[in-house]
């Protein structure tokens, strides 16, 4: 009886097994839309995924794989418990593949909510990879945000968990200095906070986007990277202290004394 059990589970298995699709990459695009970005600015970023993933460049990158062929998922993420995804995973094998994804995700308008839960976003697609379907080797979050993690549980927690996983994760940061009408504050090295306190895996790596005007150019070059399985090269920088990874909590309790409410 035991033997029989035994037999059947690695059948089972096997079964399994076959009905993942292999690809060269699992990768999710995750997508602030907190709101520090207004719906103008989420369309902008809206607009530069479009490009990019229309364009010959990131269409080349994913044809020129081992496979020719990546599985790929769209969400949107706020504050803790916002996170949605908004284009599930699908395959991108070329050009039509990739028209059929970007007239889903056109489809749907973005909305914007309230706090920045980088660990919340994580915490969300975490379970997305399992029974997927699909067999990458390389599993990817990529994240883009215009500030630091201020919600949820801390950013380290929430990276070591992916890191445990085997799931890397890039940053894309957008260099955002406008504190809004409410004078939220503003980290003005968000780079290096992603680099010390986001990122994680081999060959991980955070590009900058100079304001929303130009997030189409660095994802576009984001994507190529990331889906050749490359990254560019990262300065040496010498730091005297480690850097402080629960600052943007910090920077929300400070800003919340200032005001009797919470707006």
């Amino acid at each position: 009886m035991v033997r029989a059990l035994l037999i059947l589970a690695m059948l089972c298995a096997a079964v399994s097994a076959r009905a993942e699709e292999a690809v060269d990459l699992e990768l999710v695009l995750a997508v602030d839309v907190s709101g520090s970005i207004d719906t103008s600015e989420a369309m902008l970023q809206r607009q530069g995924y479009v490009a990019a993933l229309s364009s010959d460049e990131v269409i080349a990158a994913v044809t020129s794989g081992p496979l020719g062929r990546i599985a790929l998922a769209y969400v949107e993420w706020a504050g803790l418990g916002t996170a949605r995804t908004v284009v599930d995973w699908r395959i991108i094998d070329g050009a039509a593949a990739a028209a059929g994804f970007l007239a889903e995700l056109e489809g749907r308008w973005p909305h914007t909510g309230r706090r920045t839960s980088i660990s919340g976003v994580i915490e969300h697609v975490l379970p997305m990879f399992d029974g997927n379907g699909y067999s990458g080797s390389r599993r990817i979050i990529d994240i883009s945000g215009d500030g630091p993690n201020n919600n949820g549980m801390p950013i380290l927690t929430a990276r070591g968990r992916a890191a445990e996983r085997g799931v890397g994760i890039n940053g894309l940061v957008i260099l955002n200095y406008d504190p809004g009408p409410l004078g939220f504050p503003v980290l003005e090295d968000l780079d290096i906070y992603f680099e010390e306190c986001v990122i994680t895996g081999q060959a991980a790596f955070v590009l900058a986007a100079d304001g929303f005007a130009d997030f189409g150019r660095a994802i576009r070059r984001k994507l190529v990277l990331e889906i050749a399985g490359l990254a560019p090269r990262r300065p040496w920088v010498q730091r005297v202290q480690g850097y402080d990874c629960m600052i943007g909590e910090k920077q929300l309790r400070e800003w919340l004394r200032r005001y009797p409410f919470d707006p």
